[in-house]
């Protein structure tokens, strides 16, 4: 454990597995206390907020529904009533239909946008504020569908590309108010979201990434989390507006990993 983080008031979307949980962790161990943000697996969220308060740290909960407005601002005001500051936003969820293009529907993709892409404007706009004079820091996370073109990824992999875009205009006008903006681009990443993406052909899928991948491995959750506590930290002041990837060297061998069946 360290002070990294020493009193910092962090926020993570869907922090209650995965990714997100994994960075709530880290982020405690290194002084910070976490608002776990979840949608609907209320166990887990306890079980990740208990975690961080046997670390030594604060931990609130709040549940919203990133396709509400009002959710969204109703997790903002919580913050605002409990804190009263803001220092760290991380924009970790995400939620998708895994369709071909020809077999997404209006709602598939307006969801997708609303939780990838329009949430997280939405909650810059409510972090600044909290976030005035105190050197804030802004995380998004995207993937490497948002360049590379993946099965029954165009879907959520568009809004990445837009959340990328989005990130590097948060860190262009918020620079002056002393905010960075950075946006972390995982490899293929073990979750749970990955299993049900890959469906029954998982392992032959795993192995063929593996083959791919110069450090031979997947991107583990925890990869994410430490690049997420740099970006974090007092050493990466002077970075901004960067998409940083995080994949042992995947997307610079041949990017494309074995085929999963449409």
């Amino acid at each position: 454990m360290g002070d990294t983080l020493k009193g910092k008031k962090v926020l993570i979307t869907g922090s209650s597995r995965g990714i997100g949980r994994a960075t709530a962790l880290k982020f405690a161990e290194e002084g910070a206390d976490i608002l776990i943000h979840y949608r609907r697996d209320e166990e887990a969220a306890a079980k990740t907020a208990e975690e961080v308060q046997n670390i030594g740290r604060q931990a609130l909960i709040f549940k919203a529904d990133l396709d509400s407005r009002e959710e969204i601002d109703a997790m903002f005001d919580y913050v605002a009533k409990e804190w009263g500051v803001l220092d760290i936003f991380i924009a970790n969820a995400a939620a998708t239909a895994f369709k071909t293009l020809l077999d997404i529907k209006e709602h598939h993709i307006t969801k997708t946008y609303q939780v990838v892409v329009n949430s997280t404007l939405q909650a810059v706009q409510r972090a600044v504020p909290l976030m005035e004079g105190r050197a804030g820091r802004i995380i998004t996370v995207s993937s490497m569908g948002s360049e590379f073109t993946l099965p029954r990824y165009a879907n959520i992999g568009s809004a990445k590309a837009a959340l990328e875009s989005l990130t590097r205009y948060f860190a262009t006008e918020l620079g002056e108010k002393g905010i960075t903006a950075n946006c972390i681009s995982p490899g293929v990443v073990e979750t749970d979201s990955l299993t049900f993406y890959s469906g029954d052909g998982f392992a032959k899928f795993k192995e063929g990434v593996i083959a791919k991948t110069p450090l031979k491995r997947l991107t583990q959750p925890d990869d994410v989390s430490s690049l997420s506590l740099f970006l974090a930290s007092d050493a990466a002041g002077f970075i901004t507006g960067q998409v940083i990837k995080i994949d042992g060297g995947l997307t610079i061998n041949n990017h494309y990993p074995p085929e999963i069946a449409y």
